[in-house]
């Protein structure tokens, strides 16, 4: 985690007027200790929580505080450089709001900025929970921060959308170079089309609808906090049993994030037989990397243009598959579980979907048609599935590290059955271990059904039939339990 920095760094715009330096901060979150700025405070001592305005940077940077004598200022002596846009845009606007802070050696820290509620600020976004979203934004989208103890209860803007061209103009003045160079200059053009009278309202509703999506979506760096081995172990011992050597893949991969901070050049490829938990896996790594997860279906997609979006030309037109994903999970980091990658089709004439992956898991970037934009993907991390390798082409391949999933052993069928499928069948059902035995036999019996299949699925739905059968057997034969022997299961599962 980057670590203060303090700069004397004046607004270069306004350098006779400046009163602060900036600092750089990876902080995701502010406290008195860690503040978002610094006012002055030599000549008065300001309250815990203390209301006014920022005046116009143009002229003065500085709060005035609304005490009891009447208003006092206080020059701002430092400030968070992420903050900076912000406070101009709170300046110009007039918008009145309530600091949360505290006196300390170095000034009055600054840790909470909030809108007062219709408090005569005169844009339409700051009175709709524009200013949490914004301020939530730039803190870089990490976990949000407590709620305090005390009456200074913490407002959010987690259902706030930028969908008016009001709330998306104050978005993109705000958060300034905090977004990457290139969306930034792509949401200024797309801004003066979704404005301009000289464009067809198509056009215009087109702009508009991109610009929404895009901003919607916090673009972060691919920065990635130490992830607890222990904590990651124990959840593939609770998703996974046996795969000794998987699992030991994946801790790998965990040590190594957990070293660079940064997400593996190359993603993972799940490669074996059907039913033997590939999708399962995929969706432990992304628990244990707390992302949100997406998934796609190369089975089902047999045109490029589901992928990258369709041309705006179109009065239909709309974002691909991945653009939805970014907007539907709301981040930019997150795990693409890519579903059956060896049975991806090769198209209808216009192209192959597969190939459109390539600069996905490249993290060079993706372009989608509809958003005309390269679409940062350094947080993405992929996790493919196949059931046979060898259809997957080598492009694709030499993007991934390619981990090896076996078939169960007979033994290792047996155990999963008995000690994972079946109580969870009970479980759901209602019904006690002691109403429902299964032999040594019977067991035998099951596993010699399905001695030829791969996977355990086969598995689960044997232990969903008999538990559904022991349970018609004790409601409507009413016997007290139901035990199961080799030719009862040969029999049932016939």
């Amino acid at each position: 985690m980057p670590v203060f920095d303090f700069r004397n760094t004046p607004d270069e715009k306004h350098p006779s007027e400046c009163t602060y330096t900036t600092f750089s901060s990876g902080q995701p979150e502010a406290s008195p200790e860690k503040p978002i700025m610094i006012l002055d405070n030599r000549m008065r001592q300001w309250k815990h929580h203390s209301c006014g305005v920022f005046t116009n940077p143009n002229k003065r940077t500085a709060f005035e505080f609304n005490e009891e004598d009447g208003t006092v200022s206080a020059d701002i002596l430092k400030i968070d450089a992420r903050f900076v846009s912000l406070l101009r845009w709170l300046g110009e606007n007039h918008i009145n709001v309530r600091l949360s802070g505290a006196n300390r050696e170095e000034g009055y820290a600054v840790y909470r900025i909030r809108e007062i509620a219709f408090g005569g600020g005169t844009k339409l976004s700051a009175e709709d929970g524009f200013l949490q979203f914004m301020i939530e934004r730039l803190f870089a989208g990490s976990a949000p921060a407590e709620e305090a103890e005390d009456e200074d209860q913490e407002e959010t803007g987690d259902n706030m959308k930028l969908t008016s061209l009001q709330s998306i103009t104050d978005f993109i003045t705000c958060a300034g170079r905090t977004l990457p160079d290139n969306i930034r200059l792509w949401a200024r053009r797309n801004l003066a089309v979704a404005r301009s009278h000289e464009v067809t309202p198509e056009e215009r509703r087109h702009a508009q609808r991109a610009l929404s999506i895009m901003l919607n979506v916090q673009w972060k760096n691919n920065y990635f906090e130490s992830i607890d081995p222990k904590e990651a172990r124990r959840i593939l011992d609770e998703e996974l049993y046996g795969m000794e050597r998987v699992k030991q893949r994946i801790m790998e991969t965990i040590i190594q994030i957990n070293r660079t901070h940064t997400l593996p050049a190359y993603g993972l490829l799940l490669a074996g037989p059907a039913g033997t938990g590939k999708s399962q896996i995929a969706y432990a790594v992304a628990r244990i990397l707390k992302l949100p997860w997406t998934t796609l279906d190369m089975s089902s997609i047999n045109d490029p243009e589901q992928l990258t979006g369709s041309s705006r030309i179109y009065s239909n037109a709309k974002p691909g598959i991945i653009m939805e994903a970014f907007s539907m999970a709301g981040e930019s980091n997150l795990v693409f579980i890519i579903n059956e990658l060896d049975k991806a089709s090769s198209g209808k004439g216009n192209g192959n979907p597969a190939d459109v992956l390539l600069t996905l898991l490249d993290n060079l970037g993706f372009t989608d048609n509809y958003m005309e934009c390269m679409i940062p993907t350094v947080g993405v991390y992929p996790i493919a599935t196949a059931n046979d390798k060898n259809q997957i082409s080598a492009p694709l391949m030499s993007r991934f590290a390619v981990i090896d999933i076996p078939d169960y052993t007979a033994r290792e069928k047996k155990i999963i059955f008995s000690k994972f499928a079946l109580p969870k069948v009970l479980k759901r059902m209602g019904l006690r271990e002691d109403e429902c035995i299964v032999t040594e036999e019977a067991l035998d019996a099951v596993i010699e059904k399905y001695a030829d299949t791969t996977g355990i699925r086969d598995l689960e739905q044997a232990a969903e039939h008999m538990v559904a059968n022991a349970l018609y057997q004790i409601e409507v034969d009413h016997v007290p339990k139901v035990v199961f022997d080799g030719e009862m299961v040969r029999n049932l599962l016939a």
